[in-house]
Order: C-alpha cells, then structure tokens, then sequence
C-alpha cells in the first residue's frame, strides 16, 4: 500500500469534498480515501499495483477539479517547493476570484441600487403615507427619477447576462461535472437559484410586453446577479480567512535552513541541504540553524529549540547529545553526525503528520458530512414545496402572481447553501492542531483532538515519564563518624572520584550528583575493580574504598548494617548502597528516580479539570507508593509487568471510564495502543512515538491537561460553529418559504454564514 496527498484545487462547498471522496473510494484498488474542503487536501492509501496515480488525478478532474501530487514522504526542501508552487497557486486562484468579484460587483451594483431606491420608497410610502411632500420623500423621488434608466430590462438584461453565464459559468461547470457522476453540489443550489430568477426575469421581459417596450417590469435580473455576486465574495473572504487556519505548516517550513556546512575529503563544503547524507559531519556555528538531525562529535553549545518543542529556553548540547533540524544554534559552534536526513528528520515527520493531521476528519465531521449530503435534495424538495403552496394554494393558480412563488422557492434554495456546515468542524480542527503543534504537541489526527475532550482518566507511566528516568543522589549518611573522624565533603568526593569511570547507572549517579559542586576535587584513582551484582572497589588518596550493596558489606565481614536508620530510605523505595574507606563503614548513600518538577503541578491541573489520575509502574510497591504519595496520586498499579500493563488499561475501559496513557518507553507501547488516547513523551523510544495518538516533544507534561484544554476548546468552537452554520438555516428556510426573505438577502445571509464559521474557528488562536 502507498499513501500520497493530493492538492485538489475548486472546490466550492463541503459537498464537493464528498463527491470526490465517493468516487474515489468506489475505485478498486483505494484502500481508503479522505478528502477535506477546508485543507483543499486529498490523502489517500492505495495499491500501486491496481491503480495508478494518474487514474486517481483523471478520476477527480472528470469530476471538474484540478489536482497534482503532494508527497507526504517528500524532503523538507521539496515539500518547501511543492508548498511554494502550491502558495503561488493559491494567490493566483485568490487575485483571480478578486477580479471575479470586482466585476461582477460592477455589473450588479446599478441593479442593486435601482431595487434599493424602489424598496425605500416604497416603504417611506407605506409607513409614512401623509408625509408626501417631506424632505425624505422629495430626495427620494429625486433618487428615483434620476435611476429610472436603471430599471430599465434592456440595461439589466445586459449588465445581468455576463454576471449569469461567464463569472458564473464555474457554477454551470461544475454543477454538470458533479451531476454526471450523479452527485450533488453547493454548486447546484447556486445554478439553480439564479438561473430561475434570471430566465424568469427573461421570459417576463420579452413576452409580457412589446419587445422594443422600455421602461420598468417586474423583473428579478438583480436576484441571479447578487446571488452570483455574493456567493463569490463569500468564497474569496472564505479563502482570506482560510489561509490563518492553515498556516502552521507554512510556519514549520519556514525553518528549515537552505544550506549546510559539510565536512567531505577534509574540505568545508556549503551544500543545499537536500544534498546531505547520512554520517556526512556538519559544522554549526554561532546563530545558525541545524540543518539536519544528528549527534554532537566535538564542541557544545546552547540550542533553542522553541520552534519545535514550544520551551522557550535553550538546551545546553554537549558530546554524544542529539541535535533536531531546524533548531537554532546560540553561542558555540559544534561539528555533529547527521543520522536523519530529507524525509525521515525530525521536522519532516512533524510536517508529515501535521499535513495528515490537518486532513483527517474527525467523527463529528463525518456526521455533519452525512447531514450535508442529505441535505441538498431535501432544500430542491422544501424549494419545489414553496412553490406549489404558493401558487396552487394561496394564489389560486394565478399566472399574474407566478413570479412571487418562483422567488419565494429562489430565496429558500440559496439561504440554505450548506457551506458553513461543512466548514464547521475542519476548521476548527485545522486550528487546534497548529496551536497545539507551535506549542510543541503533535497530534495525529483530527479524531485524536475530539477524542481528548471525553478524557476522565488519565493513567501515567513512572520513569521517564512523570520522573527523569535517570537516578540521582538524594542522602549521603555519615556511619561511626567518631571512629573515621572523616568530613562530609572529603568522603562525597572520595565517592565520586571512586564512581568516575563506572558504567553502572548507580555509579554514574553518584559522580553526576557530586562532581557538579563547586568543592567538588579530583583525585587519582587506581586499582579500580567493579565487582559484578555487588558493588565496586578501588584505592584512591592512599585510602581502600568499597561501595556497594548490603551484600557486598556483609560479604566484607563488617559490622551488621544499622537497619534502624535506614527504614525512612527503604519505605521511600530509595535504592541504598554502603560506603567503606579502610574496612570501616563510613557512610550510606541513597539514589532515587528524580521526580520530574512540574509532575505535582500537572497532577493537580488533571483534578481540578475532574480528570482521575492513576500511576501504572514496573517497580515496586514501596518506590511507587513513594512516588504516588509525593504527587498525590491516589490510584497506583506496581510491579506490573509490560504484558499486563495493556491489561489493566483495558479493565479500566470496560468500567466506563475513557482513557488516556501517558508514557515513554518500548514497554508502553501496547498499553499506548490499547487506551482511548496514547500519549507519548518525544524522549521516548520510536516504537512509543509511533503507537501513540498524540506526541509531545518538549518533554514538558503540562503539555498534556494543556492538549485537554485544547480539546475542549476546539469542541466548543466546532459546537458554537455547528450552531451559527444550522440557525441561518433553521431561521433563514422558513421565512423565505414565507415570503419574507428576498434572495438578495439570503444570498448575503449564505455568504456571511461561511465567513462567521471561520473567523470563529480562528478565534481559537487568540486562547492562551
């Protein structure tokens, strides 16, 4: 199976996207297609060997689109360049509606004006019927003497006829396209709205009276050309107000660098980036951005890397660290490894899932979809009900009348365009999904984003996830002090220089811990042997020095261990280990897991929300009650094996509750897989990354009621955007079936609806 996205370019209405999507998915070969009006994006997954690309262009352009290929597996630099093409496209289809819509404003506008002094006047007479010779009656009869040659049928007629058939001639066309392959279009609705009022208005003109009779008729030539009009100014303030939505994969283009230094023969070559290779080395210098991923090999620095992960302050980089593409470079300049390069970098897979992301629909969408395609046959049938009622019933058959059910049935076909229906769900989404990606969490799909609104349980993995995964020293106890007569600092520094060149993650702790102090000495160290399951043991300063666990104490001959004051350690779940200078025990060092400093803050930020909070961890019961109670985590699962953890998860599902897993590690992936919401930490394993629905790449848990609260907000705006696209609908259908709503008005209602959807959907980008 191949995947591939298309950028298909035409679309007018969410009935479009559905038309496409059917076609395609009819296809033998097409696994699965998913077209979205709001992202203008087709992505597909198709076998290669049953149906070829070209097929699948043909398909969507006899449906009267125009298509080309936008590879989600492409480079970060081709990507750019199809997104260039694709953005001067853009700007050439916005400048020419503008044109579209200036013209045709031209052309209606004395038609407008002319329905506009007769409306006036005509209510002034009405309300005010002794108010004859009063100044507004006098400048209104003024206004309607000088504008009488604008109701002229001839000057409409031609200024309506190239409104009707050439800037609207897109409508005819793809309203034919969509009917041949027996589908049903926004586009429909507008063709056949304006066109009734257009050949009725022409009909009326030249056989109710002498052709060669000038003057005014009752005549709707201004309804076709508002109608047109307005639709096409909805659609180019659509397309203006579309561009915000989807402007966070242009921003994540805009980071990459164009070049790189490269390091080849011993030369220092400046190469376009899409020429780097992997284990090719790279120069950074002061203020430039990395290229491409890697591994530091010689020198470090400080790397902002705000523009992926969101945090906005610099990480220090040393030797063997992982460098990301597109990240900033501070102060020092550093020489690295490229292991990821083109597509498979970091950036590029942000990109990639993005675009897909942004693509995708989410459930409700889908509801809204079904409802869009039923939609239309139910406004033709409303449309046809209104004129039989009005002609038939309440106006007897009287032809003298006939042009009132005709616009009465025009009004309701045009105010219920279901425009804004389609666009209230995928903007909305488009939206979340670029704040949450500059706010360093990537979200795979729309449903992904709905689906974390339902969230009530959220069950946390423990190292690496809610701690540091990397011990730390957190006691150093001095033991017979008064027969050692030896000092603190002296002993930790006997301890560190011991542990230098240790491999074990106890003895990399303890260096760690101690040699970042400012009274930290080096000391000579020889006759290191590390003793395997046991401990280690070395002379340093003319001292014999022994650290290691009880059973290597006891396997010395030493004293009993002092249990008593070690009993907080143990009930702490703390890992202890034993120090001896000399075959005296001197002290007793405890290392834990470091809780990460915002876990506490996240925890309460879940409960507050109502959100129950449930710590799922291998170790055991001491060390994860440690942990849970420091959080004030109430529910905790220990010593759970990897297979089980999946297992628990779905114990909780099946007890109603919707769950989201957080976690990091190779371990946690069927527990990611099986839970309502996965959740990964970008630090994590790949296998983690890519079973998750949602990653978050700056390691920062507040990220996660965060991406809730998003979730939450999102659902809003798409409930709010849902209400405003169905109650121009639900309000604007019965008064025009009534007769009160002209179709200048309800095409003005249509347009205004498709804008309101989006600026709200935009609005979300102004949350904090």
């Amino acid at each position: 199976m191949e995947s591939v996205v298309l950028k298909v370019y035409g679309m007018t209405c969410t009935l479009c996207s559905i038309a496409i999507e059917s076609s395609l998915n009819s296809i033998d070969g097409i696994k699965n297609a998913s077209v979205s009006y709001a992202s203008e994006k087709a992505i597909l997954n198709y076998d290669k060997d049953k149906v070829s690309i070209d097929n699948i262009k043909s398909t969507i352009e006899k449906l009267g689109f125009s298509v080309f290929e936008n590879n989600l597996d492409s480079s970060c630099e081709k990507k750019g360049f199809i997104e260039n093409e694709d953005k001067k496209r853009r700007f050439s289809e916005l400048q020419k509606l503008k044109r579209l819509v200036i013209i045709s404003s031209i052309l209606t506008f004395p038609m407008l004006l002319a329905m506009i002094l007769g409306g006036i006047g005509f209510c002034h007479d009405y309300f005010f019927p002794g108010a004859r010779r009063s100044t507004v009656s006098l400048v209104l009869d003024y206004l309607r003497f000088k504008a009488r040659l604008l109701h002229d049928w001839r000057l409409q007629l031609v200024l309506a006829t190239p409104v009707q058939f050439i800037i609207g001639f897109k409508f005819y066309k793809s309203a034919f396209y969509a009917l041949r392959w027996k589908k049903v279009t926004m586009d429909l609705l507008v063709v056949l709205g304006s066109s009734a009022a257009y050949f009725y208005s022409l009909y009326t003109s030249i056989y109710d009276n002498n052709l060669l009779q000038s003057g005014m008729k009752n005549i709707y030539f201004e309804a076709s050309a508002v109608i047109i009009t307005f639709v096409l100014l909805g659609k180019y303030l659509e397309a203006l107000s579309r561009k915000k939505t989807s402007s966070a994969i242009e921003s994540l283009l805009s980071l990459r660098p164009k070049t790189a230094a490269v390091i080849r023969n011993m030369q220092e070559l400046e190469l376009p980036i899409d020429q780097v290779m992997v284990d090719d080395i790279v120069l950074v210098k002061p203020g430039e951005k990395i290229p491409v991923d890697g591994v530091i090999i010689e020198g470090s620095s400080a790397v902002d890397e705000s523009m992926l992960t969101g945090e906005s302050i610099p990480v220090d980089k040393n030797v063997n660290d992982y460098v990301t593409g597109a990240s900033l470079n501070t102060y020092g300049s550093f020489s690295f490894r490229a292991t990821k390069v083109g597509s498979d970098t970091l950036l590029a897979q942000i990109i990639k899932i993005t675009e897909e992301a942004q693509a995708s629909k989410a459930r409700i969408q889908k509801i809204a979809d079904r409802v869009s395609t039923f939609f239309i046959p139910a406004v033709i049938t409303m449309a046809v009900l209104t004129f039989l009622v009005w002609f038939f019933v309440i106006f007897d058959h009287s032809f003298f009348l006939i042009d009132k059910p005709i616009i009465y049935a025009v009004a309701v076909i045009v105010v219920s365009c279901p425009c804004a229906l389609g666009l209230a769900t995928p903007t909305a989404i488009m939206v979340g999904i670029g704040k949450a990606v500059r706010n360093g969490i990537l979200i795979k799909k729309g449903e992904d984003l709905e689906s974390a609104h339902k969230i009530n349980t959220v069950v946390f993995d423990k190292t690496g996830t809610l701690t540091t995964g990397k011990l730390s020293l957190t006691d150093f106890i001095i033991i017979n002090e008064d027969k050692h007569k030896l000092s603190k600092h002296y002993l930790l520094n006997l301890a560190a220089n011991v542990q230098k060149n240790s491999e074990h993650p106890i003895g990399k702790a303890i260096y760690d811990s101690v040699s970042v102090s400012r009274d930290f000495t080096k000391m000579t160290v020889s006759s290191f042997e590390a003793v395997p399951g046991k401990g280690i043991q070395a002379n340093i300063d003319r001292r014999q020095v022994k650290i290691g666990s009880a059973v290597f104490v006891n396997d010395k001959g030493l004293d009993e261990i002092p249990d008593d004051s070690l009993l907080p350690l143990y009930a702490q779940g703390k890992i202890v280990v034993f120090m001896i200078v000399d075959n005296l025990l001197c002290a007793v060092l405890a290392l834990t897991d470091v809780i990460k400093p915002n876990s506490r803050q996240v925890v309460l930020e879940l409960e507050k929300s109502g959100i129950e909070v449930v710590l799922l961890t291998g170790d055991g019961e001491k060390t994860a009650n440690s942990v849970a109670d420091s959080l004030g985590i109430k529910n905790v699962y220990a010593g759970v094996l990897p297979e089980s953890k999946s297992r628990i998860i779905a114990s909780l599902k099946s007890s109603g509750k919707v769950v989201a897993m957080v976690g990091d590690g190779i371990n946690d992936a069927p527990a990611l897989a099986t839970a309502d919401l996965g959740i990964s930490i970008h630090s994590g394993t790949d296998v983690a990354i890519e079973t998750a629905d949602i990653v978050i790449l700056n390691d920062n848990l507040m990220s996660i009621p965060f991406t809730i609260r998003l979730s939450r907000l999102t659902m809003k705006k798409i409930k709010q955007n849902l209400f405003w696209a169905l109650i121009y609908n639900t309000i604007g259908i019965p008064i025009a079936a009534t007769g009160h709503l002209s179709p200048v008005i309800a095409s003005a209602a249509m347009a205004l609806s498709s804008v309101s959807v989006i600026l709200n959907s935009v609005l979300l980008h102004r949350h904090k």
